[in-house]
């Protein structure tokens, strides 16, 4: 059996969660008649801290809808340098909502509200009109990094008193939660929209809900049907979504672990630097510099041994634990990596 840590987000329905899609209630999704729906819309702004909330189809949809409500077309917005917006979502931000992303010197994905002092611009006809701030928490390119809740309260502070908006791409929110013991209402309540991403760590096959005050969502609503995000009977979708609230959440913890041993397991290996210090979370990251072969080479030859993992760079590999690698799978992997580069 392959053992897949390309991405959390190649977890499949479990037997549980297929019997809650197979047996939801549901209703027209557009006309508000979907009780699954409006069930997990419920439980996930009640989660983050807001008013209201939005089952949409993707997390990029999320932060897209987001960015248009937010902002004008040539504003604005300041992310960190990784972020996801700048570079996983197809330049959607300037083709969608016509902004520009202003990038922050973070640390492992991670700025300060100094850094946001210093990106100001003076308010002239000739700059952008800044907007928004956005967050991503945990950090991917980081290396599935933390936001500490003060560090985010400071950078909300610093954007506030520049009159910006605060947006956190909660994608992988509960891994935050879960590996800080931070409630995510206290994230959600220093932001003035977020989302959580249901189909990584919380295991569903599809959606993505966004949260904010309820004009916030009201506009949202307008942009998902005109972007094509309206839906029909999406209870189906959505029970998953409630089935993985229910039981999903605390096992976190269990990929965390699993990132943590395989992590060392991959240390001694030759040519492999591994910041332990960087794990937090469910993901590892190697830089293979020092092995004399390419990432995508040895994510090759990994392949042979039924371990699947993804090359970021020529010289760096992600593996990403989920619910659906158990110790075992773990084990297996560091096998495979000391078969191909040698103990």
């Amino acid at each position: 059996m392959t053992v897949n840590l390309y991405s959390d987000t190649q977890t499949l329905p479990t037997a549980a969660m297929r019997r809650a899609i197979a047996e939801a209630p549901v209703g027209d999704e557009q006309r508000g008649e979907d009780p699954s729906v409006n069930a997990l819309c419920e439980r996930v702004a009640a989660l983050l801290g807001q008013e209201a909330a939005l089952f949409l189809p993707s997390g990029t949809m999320c932060n897209e809808i987001a960015l248009a409500v937010h902002c004008r077309p040539g504003d604005e917005v300041l992310a960190d340098v990784t972020s996801h917006l700048i570079h996983f979502e197809a330049g959607a931000p300037a083709a969608l909502a016509g902004v520009l992303i202003g990038t922050l010197p973070g640390k492992r994905g991670i700025f300060q509200a100094a850094d946001v002092d210093a990106a100001a611009r003076p308010n002239t006809r000739h700059a952008p009109r800044q907007r928004l701030v956005s967050i991503e928490n945990t950090a991917n390119l980081g290396g599935g990094t933390v936001w500490p809740l003060a560090t985010v309260a400071a950078v909300a502070q610093a954007a506030r008193g520049r009159g910006l908006s605060v947006h956190m791409d909660g994608a992988r929110l509960m891994n935050a939660v879960v590996a800080s013991g931070t409630p995510a209402a206290d994230y959600g309540r220093l932001c003035d929209s977020l989302w959580i991403d249901l189909t990584k760590g919380l295991g569903c096959p599809v959606g993505a809900v966004l949260a904010g005050g309820r004009d916030f969502i009201e506009e949202a609503w307008r942009l998902k049907h005109r972007w094509g995000g309206a839906m029909r009977q999406a209870g189906i979708l959505a029970a998953a979504g409630l089935h993985a609230l229910d039981h999903h959440i605390d096992r976190l913890a269990d990929d965390h672990a699993h990132a943590r041993i395989l992590a060392q397991g991959l240390v001694g290996l030759p040519g492999v630097a591994v910041d332990l210090d960087a794990v937090e979370t469910n993901m590892v990251y190697l830089d293979v510099t020092g092995t004399g072969l390419g990432a995508p080479e040895i994510v090759q030859r990994l392949k042979a041994h039924a371990i699947v993992v993804g090359a970021l760079s020529p010289t760096n590999i992600r593996a990403v634990t989920h619910l659906d690698v158990d110790r075992a799978g773990i084990d297996r992997a560091i096998d495979a990596f000391a078969a191909v580069l040698g103990r």
